[in-house]
């Protein structure tokens, strides 16, 4: 009586807490192009950035402001290039006459400007109602220069008013043009400009922003692709706590193309909705469903031979037990001999405490399942003891210690890509710890365990099976 208590007091605390994660969820409408100066965070709207670029040896121009550094040939047009830094008075390392410079290629009313930053970061999606307005205490900045301040992944972003700082077009004094443009009386040549700019430049357009892999070093900012990819990735986590890795990552961009090309080439989640249907063609077949007669024929078939007296199976994420069960019937099929000890496990309290209650559909009696279920005085089906007996359901959480024998097969379907990138580590290396020099290990349809994980492979009809290499 205590114990169903204490279930149906976390299933409410549950219901509370998904609720509030419901209401919490926010729209990301705004997308800004983050990065450093004098390792302080800032960030432009994404819709004034044109290109990022790596390039270097600019052609100085006589009589222009201090912090102009000279002009730059983009693909054959003259632009000039200012240094963020020496606008906002903020001191710059000696530059050296090779060293390639960190650009933004904004584009300002029809007017492009190249500017110089420390580091490029990253892009990142906010709500515009989390934005709040600017302070008097970025002292270092004057205010009229910044749109706003947000809060991000414990890093607060100044937003540049690039608008203002570059804007030609202004008409009161308050607002004349920080920077203006004009072509310098001394013609500069166009020819000299390539002739001096011999260094190589790395320049990804605003449109390779979702196109083309990065070119650069790894301080500049990635392609438009690989950082909207990395926006889905982080939506993915926040919505669904799904983490992107080795594991998953072939899927992953499969389904990403997938997803912008039936969104408009929006690779953009806005709540949880959305990510469930952006995962929906994930999971593993028959996840928290019974198995197919053929689905079960082919996973019998991808089970090695084994004389042992003993079969041990260790399957975290076991979730309600259909496929703990399922597994059951077909180990005892496999190795009729032996005795079958599945050590299932699960965060969810409320499913591995109901697990060995679960009634079985009437349906499964004429199915593959029928030789492994009893038939109760009500009439109702349940597993035989034998294959009750088999399983131990266990609260627990597998990036904990496991206390667990050697095994000698690891059933973890879909599991790993719930854990954090650190976590899978830590869990692939606890399955490669505790298998058999024989054990043979299941993951997800979509997750693969690759050679640098230790893991060999090979493929049995459908299925995949991963053993220790």
């Amino acid at each position: 009586m205590e114990l169903n208590s204490q279930v149906l007091t976390l299933e409410k605390q549950e219901e509370v807490q998904t609720q509030d994660q419901r209401e919490n969820s926010t729209l990301i409408d705004f997308k800004m192009v983050t990065f450093s100066l004098s390792g302080k965070d800032y960030s432009i709207d994404i819709m004034h950035v044109k290109e990022i670029a790596k390039a270097g040896r600019f052609t100085y121009v006589p009589n222009t402001l201090p912090f102009v550094l000279g002009v730059y040939n983009l693909r054959g047009e003259i632009i000039p290039i200012l240094d963020l830094r020496l606008f906002f008075n903020i001191e710059v390392p000696e530059r050296t006459e090779n060293k390639l410079e960190n650009l933004l290629i904004l584009n300002i009313e029809d007017q492009k400007f190249g500017v110089v930053v420390d580091k490029i970061d990253k892009v990142i999606g906010v709500q515009k109602s989390s934005i709040q307005p600017p302070h008097p205490l970025f002292g270092d900045i004057n205010i009229k220069y910044i749109n706003g301040v947000v809060e991000n992944g414990n890093r607060l972003y100044v937003i540049l008013d690039v608008t203002r700082i570059f804007s030609v077009t202004s008409e009161t004094e308050d607002a004349q043009p920080v920077v203006r443009y004009t072509a310098p009386q001394q013609q500069v040549n166009v020819s000299n400009v390539n002739a001096e700019q011999n260094s190589k430049e790395e320049v990804i357009s605003t449109e390779e922003f979702v196109k083309t892999p990065s070119k650069t070093e790894s301080n500049v900012a990635e392609s438009s692709a690989a950082v909207n990819l990395d926006f889905l990735k982080q939506s993915l986590e926040n919505y669904s706590k799904f983490y992107v890795s080795p594991v998953n990552e072939t899927w992953f961009k499969r389904r990403a193309d997938e997803w912008a090309a039936a969104h408009n080439n929006s690779y953009q989640i806005q709540n949880d909705s959305e990510a469930q249907e952006f995962l929906k063609p994930f999971w593993s077949q028959f996840t928290g469903t019974w198995w197919s007669k053929e689905y079960a024929s082919n996973l019998e078939k991808a089970l090695p031979e084994n004389s042992a007296k003993q079969i041990i199976v260790w399957n975290p994420g076991c979730g309600k037990g259909t496929e703990t069960y399922s597994l059951a019937c077909i180990l005892k099929k496999k190795y009729p001999n032996a005795k079958i000890r599945i050590y299932a496990q699960d965060t969810d309290l409320l499913s591995v405490s109901n697990a060995s209650l679960m009634s079985i559909p009437n349906e499964l009696g004429s199915e593959w399942y029928g030789p492994y279920l009893t038939k109760k005085a009500n009439g109702e089906y349940t597993f035989s003891q034998e294959i009750r007996d088999s399983i131990m359901f266990e609260y627990h959480d597998c990036k904990n210690t496991n206390a667990l024998p050697m095994v000698d097969i690891v059933f973890a379907r879909d599991i790993l890509s719930l854990l954090d990138n650190k976590s899978q580590d830590n869990v692939i290396a606890d399955f490669l710890d505790k298998m058999k020099g024989n054990a043979i290990a299941f993951v997800g349809d979509n997750e693969a365990l690759s050679q640098s994980f230790g893991f060999g492979e090979k493929t049995v009809d459908a299925l995949v099976v991963y053993n220790k290499d």
